[in-house]
């Protein structure tokens, strides 16, 4: 008689938090990518431009994506393990609105001859690996993915 072993891999791992998309909620945010952040050993540097990009996103849905009314925000964290990656998906149904259709600010120029807007998606932009934006079934959706 032969037994056989079999080896489950999991490859990636889900969560998601559905939340009122307000400023004052940006602690719950930060906290629930935290807790999985912290799980997979994220690497310091990596980290800390994770929390800087959720900040910066989820400030922006809150602010401008339900034209001063409240709404929802859904926010999704998908962890791979090889590559060892993590997607992390914003999503609203606020107005459409996609942040990468702007073109980036010149910081060549002087802050005060620059224009308003534009900085924080920008750096968000040139913190992760990729960055993408759909409009799909009344969602505003915003995924930002970076290597750990």
């Amino acid at each position: 008689m032969s037994y056989h072993t079999q080896e489950i891999i999991i490859l990636s791992t889900t969560r998601e938090l559905t939340i009122d998309a307000k400023v004052d909620n940006l602690h719950r945010v930060q906290a629930f990518i935290d807790e999985d952040l912290d799980s997979a050993g994220c690497p310091a540097a990596a980290h800390m431009q994770l929390e800087v990009a959720v900040e910066e996103i989820f400030v922006n849905i809150a602010s401008y994506a339900y034209e001063g009314q409240t709404g929802k925000a859904r926010i999704i964290i998908t962890r791979e393990e090889d590559p060892a990656r993590v997607m992390i998906s914003f999503c609203d149904s606020g107005k459409p609105f996609d942040p990468l259709a702007k073109p980036d600010p010149d910081v060549t120029l002087p802050a005060e001859e620059r224009q308003i807007g534009g900085l924080g998606i920008f750096m968000v932009k040139k913190s992760m690996d990729d960055m993408s934006y759909e409009y799909k079934n009344g969602e505003n959706i915003l995924t930002i993915t970076k290597s750990l």
